[in-house]
């Protein structure tokens, strides 16, 4: 591989005339603060290539270093040399070393992403050159829904990896909703033993009529979470865990019926769901369940500790007000607020959550409808029907994460074809990725400050198994990491082309890493799913 390889593609690249051998006398010299990225060198290049990496001043080293200064203070900054005595990684901080780590993975090759060596004899070597980074955004995220299809403790751990390899730096954890609670929570033990399971599942699209009839579920043990959140930290990845208020609640509901509207539903009765879609079944606005979902919150604090999460998303979305409507209890409660109708009950709701968990030291961010009835003071906005929820919380001066479904929902199909396995919404190539840009042209220079980054979401309703995840994923989160790192030309003027031939050279290195991504030419005969209902919609999508 070579400097021209690389993504996301850097800010500069410039060969020299060296080359660096790595081999059993290469010793990692780590200075103060960059410990985590002599640990990953160590356990990930060290099991590709077989060589022990050892700790060391002396001979020919891979040398880490933080030095701000040098890199202009901007945060993840870095710079990777390579000449014929070292490998020098420095960064701002901690990250930018890391994601230097990352530039010098790539250019080992392919096989340096494998998990042991195919030749251990094989003679490494690195180029010379001199690279020099930093990141657009910020906040360069995936949010991956583990309620609606779960996903294993060692396939979150590899959607981290994933995420590092290419630089991602946020990981969106959705923890529940109506078909399932993930999370541990001692004190309502329910929660798992009863809200983590179905009966069933709808098999494609809520339309279709098929059902996969067993019973599927899982959850996360407080130490499976310790676990997560603590790898992602090796990795310089933030955790925002989510949990959802006051819709997408029924699983909740299922567990302890007394959080739902009792004056109107019969809620002993309802179950955990088993279809897609969005189900009447919110959270009563009473004290008590604040109280309760001030318990989970307690746990979940603990658990997500505020140097990897700072934000905690409370979902805030597709919240039916019907029941409120027709509730006495909901209607008595928003005439005691003093508040307008039942938009600014859910507002009540938001803002309540805002500020305890301001009190806590951490940030509350939603999706865009928190906008509806009023946004709290210190809430943050992920934009997902579009830009427009994101564009009026910047001019209100709100921080946003841009993630408009039209652009960057990865559940959406890659193709127009007959193949394309269960095919949702509109067709987004990942020419239409590459060309997505996080920052409107309505925003002026003052509210785009506001724009915190983006980050690409993966609803799993029809993503069943982790082959599926891959092929919806993949290789459109390579286009977006280079949106949310590199600065490009505007979205027309990109070079589209460029990008496709690095990633043709990048799809060698997913090979190695076990990733079942879609082929350029299609999907193979085992990633179709013929038969199964989808959802497709024709056209382009609205730029709204």
């Amino acid at each position: 591989m070579t400097l021209a390889d690389l993504i996301p593609a850097p800010a500069t690249a410039h060969p020299t005339d060296d080359t660096f051998v790595l081999d059993t006398s290469t010793v990692i010299e780590a200075a103060p603060g960059t410990e985590r990225t002599a640990r990953w060198l160590r356990s990930t290049l060290g099991a590709a290539t077989a060589l022990p990496l050892a700790p060391g001043a002396d001979g020919p080293a891979i040398r880490l270093r933080i030095a701000p200064a040098e890199l202009g203070g901007v945060p993840e900054a870095h710079r990777l040399r390579i000449d014929a005595e070292a490998v020098t990684l420095t960064g701002a901080d901690a990250a930018g070393v890391f994601w230097a780590a990352q530039t010098l993975r790539q250019l080992l090759g392919p096989d340096a992403f494998r998990r042991a060596p195919l030749d251990p004899d094989r003679r490494w070597t690195l180029p010379g050159a001199v690279v020099e980074d930093a990141p657009r955004f910020g906040w360069r995220g995936m949010m991956l829904d583990v309620a609606r299809h779960f996903r294993p403790k060692d396939d979150v751990l590899r959607q981290l990896d994933l995420l590092a390899a290419h630089k991602l730096n946020v990981f969106h954890f959705h923890l529940t909703d109506d078909q399932g609670w993930r999370i541990e929570i001692k004190r309502h033990p329910k929660l798992t033993e009863t809200a983590s399971w179905r009966p069933r599942t709808k098999y494609g699209h809520r339309a279709s009529p098929l059902w996969e009839d067993r019973p599927h579920g899982g959850f996360y043990t407080q130490d499976d979470i310790r676990e997560i959140v603590a790898y992602a930290r090796e990795r310089h990845i933030r955790v925002v865990p989510e949990v959802d208020i006051p819709g997408h609640s029924q699983a909740a509901i299922a567990a302890y019926p007394e959080l739902g509207n009792t004056d109107v539903v019969d809620t002993a009765a309802l179950g955990v769901w088993d279809t897609w879609g969005i189900t009447p079944n919110v959270l009563a606005p009473t004290d008590a369940v604040l109280r309760f979902y001030e318990g989970v919150l307690e746990e979940i604090l603990e658990l997500f500790p505020p140097d990897t999460s700072p934000f905690v998303h409370i979902g805030g979305d597709e919240c039916p007000k019907d029941q409120w409507r027709q509730s006495p209890a909901a209607q008595a409660r928003i005439k005691e607020l003093g508040l307008a109708d039942e938009d600014e009950l859910q507002s009540w709701f938001i803002r309540h959550f805002d500020g305890w968990l301001s009190g806590r030291g951490r940030r509350l961010i939603g999706w865009d409808e928190i906008l509806e009835g009023g946004l709290a003071p210190g809430a943050a906005v992920s934009s997902w029907r579009g830009y427009a929820g994101g564009i009026a919380a910047a001019r209100a001066g709100h921080d946003v994460v841009m993630c408009p479904e039209q652009q960057v929902y990865l559940d959406h199909r890659q193709h127009g074809g007959e193949d394309e396995p269960v095919p949702i919404g509109y067709v987004r190539t990942l020419e239409d990725v590459y060309r997505f840009d996080p920052v409107p042209p309505q925003l002026t220079e003052a509210e785009a400050r506001h724009v915190l980054g983006t980050q690409a979401n993966a609803w799993t309703e029809v993503m069943e198994t982790r082959q599926r995840l891959d092929y919806q994923v993949f290789p459109r989160l390579l286009a977006f990491a280079e949106v949310a790192w590199s600065a490009l030309p505007p979205a027309a003027e990109r070079d589209f082309a460029d990008f496709e031939r690095r990633m043709t050279a990048h799809l060698a290195r997913l090979d190695a890493l076990g990733v079942d991504y879609r082929p350029p030419s299609g999907p193979h005969p085992w990633q179709r799913r013929p038969g199964v209902l989808g959802r497709p919609i024709e056209g382009a999508p609205p730029n709204v």
